[in-house]
């Protein structure tokens, strides 16, 4: 019933738990003690033979001050419980966005986009709830039982034990019910998972949708997973109503038990009528801590199936990553090899050097391994054998963030974040100018069309859906030149705009090789002929490389592919006139 790795989770946060359940055992006591006022004032009553009223002036004042601690106990719990649930989702929240951040491509491979952010909203919301709700009215239904048999055992310890043994009959019917709950709120997250998943892919690609004529199907498909969700949610509540009833039963049987032992204790064993009253009064208590620990019992399934998700993320290998100081920007794959399902490499054996200046260019057909070169230089992966190299120091041995302060990349599906044009470029580098950015800008060919059309003040909405894709992929060249880095990866940069856009792309790029390490990443060949060294690859091998020329006059792969795509746009130009 408790989760040690969720527990774990916790860390620091779990004081509030403990001072959560001192305050409940303190309101427990006030409970019993208003009880025996209550029980005590009777009793003078039934003695009563003049006097006054003060003669209830003690129990009174017991009783009053028992309702006060028992106010000031209810509240405390209740601030407790809501500090316990604001530091808990700080935290936790806190932990999955560095955990993503540290990740970094990593994040979403075993997760959606809508998968993570269900479980940095939804997920720790109600992990929340089982933090704050369910662990300390665990621990508390545990110790009440166990008090109230200590106060009642010296009143009559045959209705103590009678209620202490019932007692265990709720945990024992919710431990018979866990394990079908477990299995149904698992595919309750997941259904929930899967139905954010349709409606966002349905959101995203709703122009797509409408061109092709299939939202209606498409429709039909989000209702198909609407009704998986209705089932299982329809099978929670028959679980939940199910549960409620048998720990009812349970607990309201064994009171009556109580009742019934004590006014047995009565008749048979000559236990006084008010004391018998005190054990019928407090019968109630030994049940309730455990009646509500059951109903919060569902809350904490749900909190499980989603701390699971959480957990799994959370426990995914960070890239490893050392302390020392980058010293020397060059490049270097050393025997590189690399699989990402631990079956098929998609890099073999692959060695290549990255001067600190000059154009490196990495070409060849889809799939031969360039972006996973890629994700190898920029840290996202380690290979499974041989080394990569900053200047002959191992990537691993580097602090991250000094490797990344000499890094930039930029590909053909670089975030613009929904800001303006200039919390764009301070994100690159805080204390940019606005000259400095137009600067930038002018180097782009993009500097007039942000003039007549907001200026730097101009908010890029999500996706950079209000310009074009050669305006955003020269704004993001703009921003990386800002941020003014020693090694640029620019991976696939130039795909899918126009042909003013990629030249004016590639002739920055080639004016920014002259100062600066620079590795390009281009299907298109055309745009790696003034490369000072290309290297060719095949099925994640490295094939040929150097200059154009030299793989020209070999005649090899490089040269056939240049050949062919060199004569498709002359065809293509042919046709268009």
């Amino acid at each position: 019933m408790i989760d040690k790795d969720l527990l774990r989770l916790l860390g620091g946060n779990k004081k509030y738990i403990g001072f959560c359940v001192g305050w409940m055992v303190l309101g427990l006591f006030a409970n019993v003690g208003i009880t025996a006022s209550l029980c005590w004032a009777i009793a003078l009553a039934v003695r009563y033979n003049g006097g006054g009223a003060g003669v209830f002036l003690a129990p009174a004042v017991c009783a009053c001050a028992g309702l006060a601690v028992r106010y000031a106990t209810t509240r405390i719990v209740g601030d407790l419980k809501d500090a316990l649930g604001r530091s808990v989702k700080k935290d936790l929240r806190e932990r999955v966005y560095n955990k993503i951040v540290r990740l970094g491509v990593r994040s979403t491979d075993d997760m959606s986009m809508a998968g993570l952010t269900q479980i940095a909203l939804e997920g720790v919301e109600q992990l929340d709830l089982y933090y704050s709700s369910y662990l300390p009215q665990f621990f508390y239904a545990m110790l009440a039982p166990l008090l109230l048999f200590a106060i009642t055992v010296g009143i009559s310890w045959r209705v103590a034990l009678v209620l202490l043994c019932c007692v265990p009959l709720i945990p024992l019917s919710i431990i018979a019910v866990s394990k079908w709950a477990k299995r149904i709120f698992a595919k309750y997250w997941g259904k929930y998972t899967s139905m954010g998943d349709s409606f966002l892919d349905s959101v995203q690609g709703l122009k797509e949708l409408k061109i092709f004529g299939a939202d209606a199907a498409q429709h039909r498909k989000m209702n198909e997973t609407s009704e998986e969700f209705r089932k299982i949610t329809m099978k929670v509540l028959v679980m939940q109503l199910a549960s409620t009833t048998i720990m009812d039963l349970v607990a309201y049987g064994g009171a009556g038990l109580g009742i019934a032992m004590a006014l047995l204790s009565v008749t048979r064993w000559g236990l006084s009528p008010i004391a018998a009253l005190f054990l019928i009064l407090v019968a109630v208590d030994f049940f309730l801590p455990l009646r509500a620990f059951g109903s919060a019992f569902h809350i904490a399934m749900n909190g499980v199936s989603a701390g699971q998700k959480i957990l799994s993320l959370l426990g995914q290998d960070d890239p490893i990553w050392g302390q020392e100081a980058v010293t020397d920007t060059e490049l270097k794959l050393e025997g590189a090899t690399f699989s990402y399902d631990g079956k098929r490499d998609v890099l073999e054996n692959v060695t290549m050097t990255f001067p600190r200046h000059g154009m490196t260019a990495l070409v060849g057909e889809s799939g031969c391994g360039k972006s996973t070169v890629v994700n190898l230089l920029f840290g996202a992966f380690r290979p499974n054998a041989g080394v990569v190299t900053v200047g002959g120091k191992k990537l691993e041995s580097l602090s991250r963030a000094a490797y990344y302060s000499h890094l930039a990349v930029v590909s053909y599906n670089t975030y613009i974040f929904n800001e303006t044009v200039r919390a764009n470029f301070r994100l690159a580098k805080p204390e940019v100018t606005d000259e400095e950015i137009c600067a930038a800008l002018e180097k782009v060919n993009l500097l007039t069309f942000l003039q007549e059309n907001g200026g730097l003040d101009k908010v890029i909405t999500e996706d950079a859906a209000n310009i074009s894709g050669g305006q955003k992929q020269r704004l993001a060249l703009a921003v990386s030149l800002v941020a003014d880095k020693d090694i640029y990866i620019f991976d696939e940069t130039t795909s899918n705009i126009d042909i003013e856009s990629e030249a004016v792309i590639m002739e920055n790029i080639r004016e920014l090789s002259k100062t600066k390490s620079v590795i390009v990443i281009s299907h298109r060949l055309a745009n790696v002929v003034p490369a000072d060294l290309i290297y060719y690859m095949e099925k994640g091998r490295l094939v040929e490389s150097g200059t154009h020329a030299a793989l020209m006059a070999r005649n090899g792969g490089y040269a056939k592919l240049y050949t062919t795509q060199k004569n498709l746009e002359e065809g293509y130009a042919e046709v268009l006139k």
